[in-house]
């Protein structure tokens, strides 16, 4: 990535120049992100999904607390993105896991404010048809890593190998419920500040997708942060909770459907 920084853009370099950074390696995307007081550089390798997430960034402007998109420019294959920097700390600091009450009661008001989006007029919609096809390209060139997938997934009980999983997806495809969807609804993609939700970051998934994709991810990701998978293990978060503050009951297929999905990504 150095060469990449050192040909910026003049429309980046002029945002940026001379002012103080830290580097920000959390996710797999492969990005370089660079964080300054108020606002962030992302750089990444210009793929038609990174192109539908600024649109659908800039369609987001006022009707959720998203980044503002403030400058963006494609050169020599890389996508460089500045926009503003989101407020308040990620749902998976330890100030909300050790509060776990107010954790979960944000969390549901996350997936509502998303939900009360209007897809009318949304530029994006989720193919369930082109991420099989994807996950299918992604198994034939060995790019599912094994070692990241839930334990239960493969082996013992589960599939025998990513190709069986991969049919499977095929074969129990969901009826969809369609609605505005983060597309990654993890604990460090929602962030709070003074008991209200006050951003969603990294979007590059969001758009028109099925009501339970997010709640399999965000109910995924509110176990692992409590169950020690990450380090801290945190006896009073119940990640049931979150269908109770939701008042629904958990379509537990589907919740399995698209787990079982994002293990091949």
């Amino acid at each position: 990535m150095d060469d990449v920084i050192k040909n910026l853009p003049e429309s980046i370099r002029r945002l940026t120049e001379g002012k103080p950074f830290e580097t920000n390696d959390m996710g797999k995307s492969g990005s370089l992100v660079r964080i300054y007081d108020d606002f962030v550089l992302k750089v990444e390798k210009e793929r038609p999904h990174i192109a539908q997430m600024v649109e659908v960034m800039k369609w987001l402007d006022g009707k959720l607390p998203t980044p503002k998109v403030l400058a963006t420019e494609v050169k020599d294959g890389y996508r460089y993105l500045v926009m503003s920097k989101a407020r308040g700390r990620m749902a998976c600091d330890e100030y909300y896991m050790t509060r776990p009450e107010e954790l979960v009661t944000l969390l549901a008001e996350a997936l509502r404010m998303l939900w009360s989006v209007d897809i009318s007029d949304c530029p994006k919609t989720f193919d369930l048809k082109a991420e099989l096809e994807e996950a299918k390209y992604r198994i034939e060139h060995n790019l599912v890593d094994l070692e990241d997938a839930e334990p239960e997934t493969f082996g013992e009980g589960g599939f025998k190998d990513p190709e069986e999983l991969l049919q499977w997806l095929y074969d129990h495809k969901p009826v969809p419920d369609p609605v505005f969807a983060h597309g990654d609804f993890c604990l460090p993609n929602v962030l709070f500040e003074d008991g209200k939700v006050s951003g969603f970051i990294d979007l590059g998934d969001a758009g028109i997708a099925d009501r339970w994709y997010d709640i399999a991810l965000g109910y995924r990701s509110l176990k692992h942060n409590a169950d020690g998978t990450y380090g801290h293990y945190y006896a009073d978060v119940h990640p049931e909770d979150l269908f109770k503050k939701l008042g629904i009951e958990p379509d537990w297929e589907k919740i399995k459907y698209y787990i079982l999905l994002d293990e091949l990504f």
